[in-house]
């Protein structure tokens, strides 16, 4: 384990701001309501904000700042921010990011959890904060194995925090995949786990498992079995190319910085709450930082792709929520167990229940085990026939 700063060469950003300049930008009729995609107006402003305005050396400061490692796991290259709490008993926990975000998304709450005295906190709340970069995303590249997948991510975040760092037990929080991981490791390491929170409650079977039917949604969520379909239908196709020929697109957003920023920037006004003003919740600087720090200068898609199948849900989640997890199928945890049930990434009451939510935790691990037998080849087996059931006119 090493000290690490980021540290981008300049002659990098020369080129970034020459393919900037050269970008050429394809027409795009009828799209003022970002129906087909990221509005070319709105992204020639901000390529010309990143061209012309923007600061990465600013942003790069800001982010050194903070304490960063790099360390090798099974050989692969994996960093992370390590910041100690202040506080007489510190609590580990480990922050996890999705996709479209990086570990500087938890940028905003590592102060408050590290120093909780700084901003008004009792100090006795305090934690030591580890933000990992997910294999194969920012500066955990590139990566030595593919079918890194959420399960396998949890096994190496256990040797990170126990083997690395020498926390005996530490608690989980994640979001998006990072639930995902999150969620994991308190299925399967539950006797190192303080706690857990999600902030998008998945089931871990979820890609195994079909979607829960209307007739499984309470009265006062009838609207959402149709929302979901929706979702599947006409936002979820960056997860089928994701899922299964990255490579094919990496191509491009490897090779122009504008591809990439639209392929991030039409997610970050999707799934936020910014009513089409994605800077209403995001600015310029933010989204550039992302894009800027992401695949564009550290590689092609396909780094954040390699790692193993994914795909992202959109399910609205149900009010009434209560988690069980097992430990590996053997036993009950005895953890804390949270769940943030936000209106755009959550899930229905059916996987909230503690029956269903813990009743395949035994097929989940041996169907785990024959997916990492053949990473490589797996395929979400529902693609299809979800796409099928809607055409755009």
């Amino acid at each position: 384990m090493e000290k690490f700063s980021i540290s981008v060469p300049d002659s990098v950003l020369t080129d970034l701001h020459d393919r900037l300049a050269r970008a050429r930008y394809p027409n795009d009729l009828g799209n003022d309501q970002w129906a087909y995609g990221t509005n070319a107006e709105y992204l020639k402003e901000l390529c010309t904000y990143w061209r012309t305005g923007f600061d990465w050396r600013a942003q790069e400061r800001a982010i050194n700042a903070l304490p960063h490692y790099r360390t090798t796991i099974e050989g692969n290259p994996i960093h992370f921010i390590h910041q100690p709490g202040k506080g007489p008993k510190p609590i580990p926990i480990i922050l996890n990011h999705g996709w479209p975000w990086t570990f500087w998304d938890m940028n905003k709450i590592i102060g408050p959890l590290s120093d909780p005295a700084a901003y008004g906190g009792d100090p006795a709340d305090a934690f030591d904060v580890i933000v990992p970069s997910l294999p194969g995303y920012g500066y955990s590249t590139p990566l030595a194995n593919t079918g890194l997948n959420f399960w396998r991510t949890a096994d190496l975040w256990v040797q990170l925090m126990q083997d690395k760092l020498g926390y005996k037990r530490f608690a989980s929080y994640g979001g998006d995949w990072g639930s995902l991981v999150t969620a994991q490791l308190g299925h399967k390491h539950a006797d190192k786990l303080y706690g857990v929170y999600v902030s998008l409650p998945l089931p871990l079977d979820l890609f195994f498992s079909p979607l829960p039917g209307p007739e499984q949604y309470a009265a006062d969520e009838k609207n959402w079995h149709a929302e979901n379909e929706l979702f599947f239908a006409t936002e979820s196709g960056y997860s089928a190319i994701q899922a299964t020929k990255p490579q094919s697109l990496g191509y491009g957003l490897a090779d122009s910085p504008v591809a990439q920023c639209a392929w991030i920037l039409e997610k970050r006004r999707t799934w936020s709450h910014c009513k089409g003003n994605v800077e209403s919740v995001f600015s310029k600087d933010e989204l550039l930082t992302t894009t800027t720090s992401a695949p564009t200068i550290r590689g092609s898609l396909r780094t954040i792709a390699i790692r193993g199948w994914k795909h992202r849900p959109a399910l609205r989640c149900s009010r009434t929520i209560s988690f069980v997890y097992r430990s590996h199928g053997r036993r009950k945890t005895t953890i804390s167990r949270a769940i943030g049930a936000f209106p755009k990434a959550a899930i229905s009451r059916r996987w909230n229940n503690p029956t269903s939510s813990s009743r395949n935790c035994a097929s989940f691990s041996a169907r785990c085990a024959e997916v990492d037998a053949e990473a490589n080849n797996f395929r979400y087996p529902q693609v299809k026939s979800r796409y099928g059931k809607f055409q755009r006119q």
